[in-house]
């Protein structure tokens, strides 16, 4: 009996993999053919110059005749994006088989090469199918990034020269956490906080970013007759180490430090390996106080805290908090 449950599963997988590299195949000759015709739509209408109006005339002309035989996919619309495609992507080794046309078109719409690059890589090293791109491209992942590190160092971790080798590198602030369906205004428990993150674990680890595995919820820790549970325990196999989390519906106290602090001692001391680095503890708040957690903790902890939103904040809101962190680092470099 094992062994026929054996077979079949083994048959199975053979199935569903090969049925994954076909549909990859066809999607990745799809987008050759897109930028095929782009650069052949390119070299028609621009020979070398700007030719506004007669490249207006072309695209029109091309959906005309097109249309009728192959649908509305040769549109006007799809016909400029195709030439987009080419433009930026001129070198068709630079195109990468993961990514499907629906990656390409968001790719397409972002507003700086950098941005552009960063999520390309993601996306391929994450294999983010386009939904998920969008999720993270809506949620302005790039630009929360910057509020904590450098944009050449976003990069460079999203082009795999080099990965996260500070606990400071994993800890995004804030975590945008609007796939919970919690509103703002609502009345909640920090219980339903953690269930709701369990329910949405996948959506929380994409959020949570690269190298992360979930290990433990509601881990009971016992003390000397005192039992103490730690809400979230994940791991980081970039960095090596334990990540605890520890949820607060609240605006954070020094005594939420102290606990959080108590469990990542427990971590180092009781659970850790010879061969891991030191545990990274996260208080995720609603609301915190940076100088409460900075008198809190001492200078070398690898505890932090890390504000979530319920909601995707607007481009104002996140150019604010951008605005915001660039005078708290001039501060401390005039202290």
């Amino acid at each position: 009996m094992n062994l026929e449950k054996s077979i079949v599963t083994d048959i199975q997988s053979i199935i569903i993999k090969a049925r994954e590299s076909a549909i990859r195949a066809v999607d990745h000759e799809r987008v050759l053919m897109y930028w095929q015709i782009g650069k052949r739509i390119f070299e028609e209408d621009q020979a070398g110059e700007e030719r506004a109006k007669y490249g207006s005339q072309l695209l029109k002309f091309l959906s005309d005749k097109l249309q009728p035989q192959y649908g509305s996919g040769f549109s006007r619309r799809n016909l400029e994006w195709f030439r987009q495609f080419y433009r930026t992507f001129p070198i068709t080794s630079a195109l990468r088989t993961q990514l499907s046309w629906t990656h390409y078109k968001s790719l397409l719409s972002l507003n700086s090469q950098e941005k552009l690059e960063f999520y390309l890589e993601e996306a391929v090293k994450n294999n983010w199918t386009s939904r998920q791109m969008d999720r993270q491209v809506a949620s302005q992942l790039y630009e929360r990034l910057l509020l904590s590190t450098d944009k050449d160092k976003i990069l460079s971790v999203a082009r795999n020269e080099n990965h996260p080798t500070e606990p400071k590198d994993i800890v995004k602030d804030p975590l945008i956490l609007e796939f919970l369906g919690l509103k703002q205004e609502a009345s909640y428990f920090e219980k339903d906080l953690e269930s709701a993150l369990i329910t949405h674990l996948q959506e929380f680890m994409l959020e949570l970013g690269n190298g992360f595995s979930f290990v433990a919820r509601q881990r009971r820790i016992h003390l000397d007759g005192d039992d103490f549970f730690v809400d979230l325990v994940f791991y980081n196999r970039l960095l090596q180490c334990f990540v605890i989390i520890e949820l607060k519906t609240h605006k954070i106290t020094h005594q939420d430090l102290g606990q959080l602090q108590m469990y990542v001692n427990y971590y180092d001391r009781i659970e850790r390996m010879a061969h891991e680095n030191p545990t990274v503890g996260i208080l995720l708040c609603l609301e915190k106080n940076d100088t409460v957690v900075k008198f809190t903790l001492p200078e070398n902890s690898n505890v932090f805290a890390s504000k979530y939103q319920l909601y995707l904040p607007t481009a104002e809101q996140l150019s604010r908090e951008i605005h915001n962190e660039i005078l708290k680092q001039k501060d401390k470099e005039n202290e």
